[in-house]
């Protein structure tokens, strides 16, 4: 079961908060100059590479975040054989990012990036899209919901992928879970962030019973690497990224036509998947070029 409770971790992130309605820092340095733009996200696999490489990227002469948001990837959801319900894990990667929240998030927090967590399907047949009754996907809502607050975190993403549904005796996706869950951790974090990796059941069903979820969510982008498609949810262009690419795999000349794309277009964010640790300064700029006229450049 997901570990929760921790003291330093709400006393570090009420200290952020303070600092930052002050215009500092938690450790009292004051964050990035704010830049003009589209946002632009960074999904990190924490298997393999540390959260701290998103702050690790500047544009040039400014001195602005490339990256403002980054997304700890990745949480599970889980399903208890006994008790017949869902739970949120944590693999030891994960829960090691957590227990080390000063360390590992704080300091990117303290530069003005948010820092998500990513809820991922584990083949386990318990997905955001088969909550038997409101009742579980509100439980299920809370566990999320204080894992935010407990650790001092931006806001949380669904990614319903990897659930095999059916898998355990559990249900197909019906037309109410993911409303209910959607709905339930809104009302339980009004001002954080949600956001939406547009793929799998639960992306096509967010609306059941005369409630429409999509005014919920904060963003939605596009699950395809190295393509183009714009979410299919009613939010503002400002809210969506019709744009994503795998950094260093999907081209530069793909990057940067997608960049392009999403300011001539009008679009407010662009995707990027599995930052590693290499110096990929010369990668981002491709894409930091069109979004904000600048090229990137690394500070280790």
């Amino acid at each position: 079961m997901v570990k929760l409770g921790r003291i330093t971790a709400l006393l570090a992130g009420a200290a952020l908060l303070a600092g930052m309605m002050t215009g500092t820092s938690a450790a009292g340095t004051s964050a990035a100059p704010r830049k003009t733009g589209p946002i632009t996200v960074a999904y990190v696999e924490v298997n393999n590479n540390s959260m701290l490489n998103v702050g690790k990227y500047a544009l040039a002469q400014s001195g602005g975040n490339v990256f403002d948001i980054g997304v700890i990837f990745a949480a599970n959801i889980n399903y208890d054989t006994a008790t017949k319900s869902a739970y949120l894990y944590f693999n030891p990667n994960v829960q090691n990012v957590l227990d080390n929240v000063s360390t590992q998030i704080r300091p990117l927090q303290a530069k003005g990036i948010k820092v998500m967590l990513s809820i991922l399907g584990n083949h386990q047949g318990a997905g955001f899209a088969n909550f038997p009754s409101q009742q579980a996907a509100a439980a299920f809502a809370k566990q999320l919901s204080d894992t935010v607050t407990t650790y001092g975190l931006d806001g949380i993403d669904f990614d319903d992928e990897y659930t095999e549904y059916g898998n355990n005796g559990t249900g197909q996706p019906n037309a109410s879970s993911f409303v209910y869950l959607v709905t339930a951790l809104r009302a339980a974090m009004p001002t954080k962030l949600i956001s939406l990796y547009n793929i799998g059941p639960a992306a096509s069903r967010l609306s059941y019973g005369g409630t429409d979820i999509t005014s919920k969510f904060t963003y939605a982008w596009n699950p395809y690497y190295g393509t183009w498609g714009v979410p299919n949810i009613a939010l503002a262009k400002s809210g969506l990224s019709p744009a994503a690419v795998q950094i260093a795999a999907t081209s530069t000349s793909t990057a940067a036509s997608l960049a392009q794309r999403t300011v001539s277009e009008g679009y407010g964010v662009y995707l990027t998947y599995n930052l590693g640790a290499a110096d990929s300064h010369t990668y981002i700029s491709s894409f930091t070029k069109p979004l904000y006229g600048k090229d990137a450049v690394y500070r280790p």
